[in-house]
């Protein structure tokens, strides 16, 4: 297991790959009996998880998740997870490294932050079976002598397509986070420049719009502030680094640009009613 420049166990998608070069842009792999990972990482990849037979727990970005029959559940690169599966699960799962998810992700078309807030989707056995095809035509074209590349690329584009269409309508934000461009693009800049920029006048700037429109639009589709969905970034990443990494609560406050331990002990704990010492442990 690597160590990141971000101070994150991480794992690259060729820790996984036996026997291919750095060059392996998908992976398959199946999941069949208990396992778990006990300790949170998260990877540079994105996964795509199958489960045909589901028992056990899945956390995502902390938060839990019931591992269930017919079931997708999406990772995307940086989230920190971890699981408990149990001995009768049967699964599978793609990995699609870092460059090929760039290319992949217009075929989930809504934005990741909405996937992000609803990683599992349940499916039909209808549905299931369809992914399950795909899935298995991925595999048998990997385990050829010559690997179309080409081929398992657009494979794993369709397989975007269909999550698309098996979340659009299941849940009851869809709407909220797909209805207005201004707010994927607002959440994508969020990400981008949350370690130093905390103020809504700045992303205001980089959308064009005055700051109270940007915080109408976040609170009419999202019925939260523009600033709260900056301070849900900074907290999450908080909670990876206390959780996840190396770096001490000292070295997190810098990285994350606070004033000073005080500062960052009061944001932490106003959020989440804990000090970030005791989230740690």
């Amino acid at each position: 297991m690597g160590y990141h420049t971000d101070h994150f166990p991480i794992l690259g998608i060729q820790e996984f790959s036996e026997n291919q070069l750095k060059g392996c842009n998908l992976l398959f792999n199946e999941l069949s009996g208990a396992r778990s990972i006990d300790d949170p990482h998260k990877h540079d990849f994105f996964i795509i998880n199958l489960f045909e037979h589901g028992a056990g727990v899945h956390t995502i970005d902390f938060n839990e998740y019931q591992i269930k029959d017919y079931q997708i559940h999406l990772v995307f690169p940086d989230q920190v997870h971890q699981w408990i599966i149990e001995k009768e699960t049967i699964g599978y799962q793609l990995m699609i490294s870092r460059d090929w998810f760039e290319s992949f992700l217009p075929s989930l078309r809504f934005s990741a932050s909405y996937y992000q807030n609803h990683p599992v989707i349940n499916l039909s056995k209808e549905m299931f079976d369809i992914f399950l095809y795909e899935f298995r035509a991925i595999r048998k074209e990997l385990n050829g002598e010559t690997i179309f590349w080409e081929l398992i690329q657009k494979r794993s584009e369709l397989i975007g397509l269909m999550v698309s269409k098996s979340v659009e309508g299941v849940f009851k934000d869809f709407e909220n986070y797909n209805s207005n461009p201004i707010i994927s693009r607002f959440l994508h800049l969020i990400d981008e420049h949350f370690k130093t920029e905390r103020s809504v006048s700045f992303y205001a700037g980089k959308l064009s719009i005055s700051a109270n429109y940007l915080n109408i639009v976040c609170k009419k589709n999202l019925n939260t502030p523009a600033s709260s969905l900056i301070q849900n970034r900074i907290l999450l990443e908080a909670k990876r680094l206390l959780k996840v990494s190396e770096m001490s609560v000292k070295d997190i406050v810098y990285d994350l640009g606070f004033y000073d331990h005080a500062s960052f002990s009061k944001f932490f704990k106003v959020q989440t009613g804990m000090t970030p010492s005791q989230f740690k442990e």
